[in-house]
């Protein structure tokens, strides 16, 4: 289980657009790095246009917002369009980042059990270190709580 001050697990999925993404890449910026279990529901889209629309209070933070979903590229390019979301979405289709991330959970949906994303956010620094880790998120004001405490 990953906890605030270890290193951030690399990782290497494609984008939204197809390309592929290395978090590594990001080195030197800090990044808000937010896990959610499926694009267009509407949790994650709640979350998701939070993001977006505290976008430029990010980067005047300094910080990326990047969003990590096990959906498709095509899936994500589609939810990236139809909400007008400015960051990246990562297709984690194998799940390999939320397994690095520890976020690929058994949940209960409707008295069943099922494997899933728990919704975690991510705060890691320039240095490559978390900094900060939110479990068990509600979407709904989850933005405005991550940029707070930035600040």
């Amino acid at each position: 289980m990953l906890k605030e001050g270890d290193k951030a697990p690399d990782i290497r999925v494609r984008t939204d657009s197809g390309e592929e993404f290395r978090l590594s890449s990001l080195k030197g910026k800090r990044v808000v790095l937010y896990f959610y279990p499926r694009a267009d529901t509407p949790g994650c889209t709640v979350e998701a246009c939070e993001f977006r629309d505290d976008l430029k209070a990010f980067a005047k933070q300094g910080a990326v917002v990047v969003g990590v979903s096990p959906d498709k590229p095509a899936a994500q390019a589609k939810f990236k369009q139809k909400y007008d979301l400015p960051f990246t979405l990562l297709a984690d289709e194998e799940k390999a980042a939320a397994h690095a991330y520890g976020v690929w959970k058994e949940k209960n949906m409707y008295g069943k059990k099922v494997m899933g994303i728990a919704r975690t956010t991510f705060v890691i620094g320039p240095d490559g270190k978390i900094e900060k880790i939110y479990g068990n998120v509600k979407a709904k004001g989850h933005a405005a709580q991550v940029l707070a405490d930035l600040g």
